[in-house]
């Protein structure tokens, strides 16, 4: 399967949760085995589908790929770290940690998404780019 098909699938299954997570269906709050909630599995999937896209479409050798890198690198990082600090699986936090939790949390999804479309821009470009030349 070609790189672009691969980053296309990811996205794909990135977007499918993202909007299963903005409609707010019931399913958010079922437990999965194990204890963790399928909302809080869907968001971690959705950033790490977006940032493994990232990567597959940055080109070699390129910021954008150090981006993409550091972009997925951040999103594994983000459940393990968000259950370590909630000292829960859902994620409920207590105090002013909540909010610091909650502005990190959109801190990660805007790097993520921004290191995406840059990506995604970056290859339409250079495949522009090499119809060009040809």
């Amino acid at each position: 399967m070609s790189k672009a098909l691969s980053a296309a699938a990811v996205s794909l299954g990135a977007a499918l949760c993202f909007a299963t997570l903005v409609s707010g269906a019931d399913l958010l709050g079922v437990p999965l085995p194990g204890g963790l909630p399928a909302g809080n599995a869907l968001a971690w999937l959705g950033l790490l589908g977006c940032s493994t896209a990232a990567v597959l479409l940055a080109s070699s050798n390129t910021a954008i790929r150090v981006l993409a890198w550091l972009a997925l690198a951040i999103s594994v990082a983000w459940l393990p770290v968000s259950i370590a600090l909630a000292g829960n699986l859902a994620l409920n936090f207590s105090g002013s940690l909540g909010g610091y939790w909650l502005s990190a949390s959109a801190l990660v999804l805007v790097l993520v998404i921004a290191v995406f479309l840059l990506a995604t821009g970056s290859a339409i470009i250079d495949r522009l780019k090499r119809a060009g030349s040809a």
